[in-house]
């Protein structure tokens, strides 16, 4: 690794996001269409990479972040739901799909790779969503282009970036955030769906904050097969309200007020106009998803805060710094706000240049907002020490992100 000429530490002067009047902070839960489709394009990424490990010794080039979940067509009353049209996803991207060895072409069976990932993962995660009942599955999968391979192959030690890229992160999390993060967290535990099986995976928490009451607006699909009549559904929003406020009540003093499937129509009993579901996602009747819809690498959308449009899901983990520079971005924020004194906001952005070593990034910046009358000739120091040591550890991203290690979305 050279020396990172292009790293700038910089103080800020501006209101901490504690202190601003208005806060806005969103999550898409685990069984929301745009985190299906998040989390199908990575589980087929990592499906991929084991397969090439395990044949030819090494991860080789693959991007598969374009993910798309139509959404399916179901009926649902109280007690009671089908499936009428299933959920289409469809797996595109491209990767290399033909090998030479020794003087002889391999070619890669992308399609049962494909298939066997998306299911795996469905199965793993969802309790009354049968990938081969209520899901059709489809892959339009080209190879890499020439150039981008090229590029892969040639890095030795230190992969070259295969693109032109930004990675942005924050950090620490307010108390907004954490509330939002922790809330979904909550209701898709497998805790929480033992004590409320009819709480489906489809879960999406939006905050707002103003001045000092935060108000969070839960959408939640619960389960129709499970859930009797209009009375077990309406204990069933209070229950989610009360374990929701419980938890408000241990992260923050402010005023919390807690809405749930506000769109419900109460006076209808059959159960057609409150939030049902059969399988457990509203992608079964009409709602779509899509890979880089969702949540950013810290699990959150938070259009208050700097944020890269960069899906990290399903693109290569060795050399894509569109996926690789928001992971390490998330951890050098993490790092300084945890480690350094005087320390009450940071927010990093980092820069690639397609063809160049990914622990060399044409630009590093570091913004800081530091607490009262802290040495801010201390912190640029100690900053610059964190930074140099995550690039120099840079090559070791990949390990973490195959065995989640840590947050992509």
């Amino acid at each position: 690794m050279k020396e990172v000429f292009n790293l700038i530490v910089e103080k800020l002067e501006q209101k901490p996001i504690e202190e601003r009047e208005v806060e806005l902070v969103e999550r898409k839960g685990l069984g929301h269409p745009d985190y299906i489709a998040d989390s199908i394009a990575e589980a087929v990424s990592r499906e991929l990479c084991i397969e090439y490990e395990r044949r030819f010794g090494r991860i080789l080039h693959h991007n598969l972040d374009k993910v798309l979940v139509v959404g399916g067509r179901s009926w649902r009353r109280f007690g009671a739901g089908e499936v009428l049209q299933p959920i289409y996803i469809l797996v595109a991207g491209r990767a290399t799909s033909q090998v030479r060895v020794n003087g002889k072409d391999v070619e890669m069976p992308l399609g049962p790779i494909v298939l066997r990932a998306v299911r795996n993962w469905i199965k793993r995660n969802f309790r009354f969503l049968d990938p081969d009942k209520h899901v059709i599955v489809d892959y339009k999968i080209g190879r890499g282009s020439v150039d981008l391979i090229t590029v892969f192959d040639k890095g030795g030690g230190v992969p070259l970036a295969n693109d032109t890229s930004l990675g942005v992160a924050f950090a620490p999390l307010s108390e907004t955030e954490r509330l939002v993060l922790e809330t979904e967290k909550l209701l898709n535990s497998r805790e929480f769906k033992k004590e409320l099986p009819q709480v489906g995976e489809d879960v999406k928490v939006m905050g707002l904050r103003v001045g000092n009451r935060i108000k969070l607006t839960i959408a939640a699909a619960i389960i129709a097969p499970l859930t009797k009549n209009l009375g077990e559904y309406i204990g069933i929003k209070e229950e989610i309200k009360e374990r929701i406020l419980d938890l408000a009540s241990k992260l923050t003093e402010r005023e919390v007020e807690v809405e749930v499937n506000t769109a419900d129509d109460l006076n209808d009993r059959e159960g057609k106009g409150v939030y049902l579901v059969v399988t457990g996602t509203s992608a079964e009747n009409g709602d779509d998803g899509m890979t880089g819809r969702g949540n950013r690498a810290n699990g959150l959308i938070t259009p208050l805060r700097p944020m890269s449009l960069e899906a990290t899901a399903g693109k290569n983990p060795v050399n894509h710094v569109g996926k690789i520079y928001n992971v390490i971005a998330s951890k050098i924020a993490s790092r300084i706000a945890e480690e350094i004194e005087g320390v009450r906001e940071v927010y990093v952005k980092m820069l690639s240049q397609i063809g160049k070593p990914i622990d060399e990034p044409t630009m590093v910046s570091v913004s800081i907002l530091p607490e009262g009358s802290t040495s801010f000739n201390d912190i640029r120091y100690e900053c610059e020490v964190i930074v140099k040591d995550e690039l120099r550890s840079i090559t070791n991203i990949t390990r973490s992100i195959l065995a989640s290690e840590v947050s992509l979305f």
